[in-house]
């Protein structure tokens, strides 16, 4: 299996970086290689309706820009499917274009509108996000 690099953000606040290779969105949990963790350290599990969101990234080590730096769409918004704009519970907006949003499922994939994303795209869990609007 391949080993993605993600960046995990906790409804709480928290956020934690490294690398899985189990994440299926059916799932109810995953588990997370820390990055910078001692070698040995087991993978942490993880349980999707602690988090808000899964970004799989390029680069674990990018600072990339202020959250919610990007919250319009652009004159060329790349990629394929439906715009969408996330509004979640702590203000954090996030647009970019989705195929498969359906509110009773656990998340749902959305590429970043951001045109120099360190995200190539992330998973959002549904019951973080307050608000779901088609632009």
């Amino acid at each position: 299996m391949t080993n993605n690099k993600v960046v995990v953000r906790f409804r709480d606040g928290r956020t934690l970086k490294g690398f899985t290779a189990d994440f299926f969105p059916n799932k109810v949990h995953f588990h997370l290689s820390v990055l910078d963790s001692p070698p040995g350290t087991k993978p942490v599990r993880v349980q999707l309706a602690e988090l808000k969101a899964i970004f799989f990234v390029r680069d674990l080590a990018s600072k990339g820009r202020p959250r919610g730096d990007v919250r319009e769409f652009g004159p060329s918004l790349p990629g394929a499917g439906r715009r969408i704009r996330v509004l979640f519970a702590d203000g954090e907006i996030l647009v970019g274009t989705t195929q498969g949003y359906e509110p009773e499922r656990v998340g749902f994939f959305v590429v970043p509108a951001d045109p120099e994303p360190n995200n190539e795209r992330c998973f959002v869990i549904s019951s973080a996000a307050q608000q779901v609007s088609f632009p």
